[in-house]
């Protein structure tokens, strides 16, 4: 929270300075962030709809229980499981330690945090609409199997 509100300060001190150099463009660049913010927000609003739903109807033990798995398809599943999931780092790495505390295997969690920060399935549709809908399957598809070997490696020097 404090780190927060340390960059919205930092953030309106900038600004105010920029207005103090050039009051025009301080305000073009204003309206431009404006739009920008307002073509994004409702996407943005529905992936956190989405998060808070699957995680509202997803049962705590049902989670542990995902996890524990170590064939290929547990992996595989949780490896899928990631992908479609849009946590911050800063929750889940907590998460994944807490995991692995309840008894987790090492790949099902780095399969999960790997494809959790790489591949995103959830935010593709917005990446297709900035970047290109080739561009976007190439990179989550790339993605998703640099992430399964990272956890592979992860896997042979920790497990």
């Amino acid at each position: 929270m404090a780190f927060n509100l340390a960059l919205y300060a930092v953030s309106a001190v900038v600004v105010l300075v920029s207005a103090l150099r050039d009051r025009g463009k301080t305000r073009q660049a204003l309206a431009v962030a404006w739009r920008s913010f307002c073509r994004v927000a409702p996407s943005m609003l529905g992936i956190m709809g989405l998060i808070g739903l699957v995680l509202t109807l997803t049962p705590a033990s049902t989670i542990v229980t995902l996890f524990n798995n170590q064939n290929v398809w547990g992996i595989l599943l949780v490896a899928a499981v990631g992908a479609v999931t849009l946590i911050p780092g800063i929750i889940a790495y907590p998460l994944a330690g807490s995991l692995v505390r309840q008894g987790a295997g090492v790949v099902p969690i780095a399969a999960f945090m790997t494809t959790l920060m790489m591949v995103g399935v959830v935010t593709a549709p917005l990446e297709s609409h900035y970047f290109g809908r080739r561009f976007a399957l190439l990179r989550n598809g790339l993605s998703f199997i640099a992430a399964l070997a990272i956890a592979a490696a992860m896997g042979v020097v920790l497990g």
